[in-house]
């Protein structure tokens, strides 16, 4: 077994500056179905179909799935203060997991030259890749050229790969003031987690997952891709948004049940990544941070 996945994910807390252990949601599922034979052999059922994760979105559509709600909502992490309403006034699991929140309960520097994160998570930054480089991930083989779908037209990124966990909250929005000309490119794929655990296993995740790809056009920051990936148990990427103009922390969209990923990818000699989530990143440590919160600015 991998040292660094039996040692549990260590990441850094932007709210109080700590480091803290994450509890990794299902881990004794999923460290049977990465690290054993025997679950190794539920693969083609678990993860590379959308039979499993389809049936599990229906589930949690019906009102019987309202009864799991205590369950999320006391989990360390989840924050049911926050949410719109109490958690016994939604009508079901997946209306409570995709909640949205009470106005003031994530600030945000409203500057256009500073770039807000698009939804909450655990985020790593990266600088100077090549569109021929892995995805950041360590161990990964596939190019971000092959997670895009696409020869990517600048010779140094500039990406960040958000990690979302079932206790976030679960919509993601626009991280600046920016023009969507089309509707996002739909990869199918398939659908493994995206827990620690599994990237362990399977680094090259993002690449296999299914998943939507946007390009977005903004004054400041140039032209970027923002890719919502999916993962076992996510039973839709939801886009709320239309083509058009959109304001920085205007909605995006939406993940159903289960933890997923959102990836932005910018030209790098557009941007500038903060310091604190850089240093975080080379030493190995995802940040924990909330939507709005400033994670880059224009490069100067």
């Amino acid at each position: 077994m991998d040292k660094e996945a039996n040692q549990g994910i260590m990441l850094v807390n932007r709210m109080t500056g700590e480091l803290q252990q994450e509890t990794v949601f299902g881990d004794g599922a999923l460290r049977f179905m990465y690290e054993t034979l025997l679950g190794k052999t539920f693969w083609g059922i678990a993860f590379h179909s959308a039979n499993l994760s389809s049936w599990l979105g229906k589930l949690y559509d019906s009102p019987k799935s309202k009864k799991k709600i205590p369950a999320l909502a006391s989990t360390p992490g989840c924050n049911p203060d926050e949410a719109e309403f109490p958690p016994d006034q939604y009508e079901n699991f997946n209306a409570f997991f995709t909640r949205k929140l009470k106005p003031g309960t994530r600030p945000c520097d409203l500057s256009p030259e500073k770039l807000s994160s698009p939804g909450d998570g655990r985020i790593f930054v990266y600088e100077n890749l090549k569109p021929t480089d892995p995805v950041p991930v360590k161990g990964a083989l596939r190019t971000l050229n092959d997670l895009c779908r696409e020869d990517l037209k600048a010779d140094s990124l500039a990406v960040a790969v958000i990690r979302l966990a079932p206790v976030d909250y679960h919509r993601y929005h626009f991280p600046c003031d920016c023009v969507q000309k089309a509707q996002p490119v739909i990869v199918p794929g398939k659908y493994h987690s995206v827990n620690p655990v599994a990237l362990v296993k399977r680094p090259d995740i993002y690449v296999e997952n299914t998943r939507q790809i946007t390009t977005l056009e903004s004054e400041i920051f140039g032209s970027f891709r923002y890719l919502e990936v999916g993962a076992f148990g996510v039973g839709s990427i939801i886009q709320t948004a239309q083509i058009g103009e959109h304001r920085k922390l205007d909605e995006k969209g939406m993940f159903k049940f289960g933890g997923s990923t959102v990836i932005l990818i910018f030209d790098n000699a557009k941007i500038q990544w903060d310091a604190d989530l850089l240093e975080n990143t080379r030493n190995g440590y995802e940040t924990l941070i909330r939507m709005g919160m400033t994670i880059a600015s224009k490069k100067v």
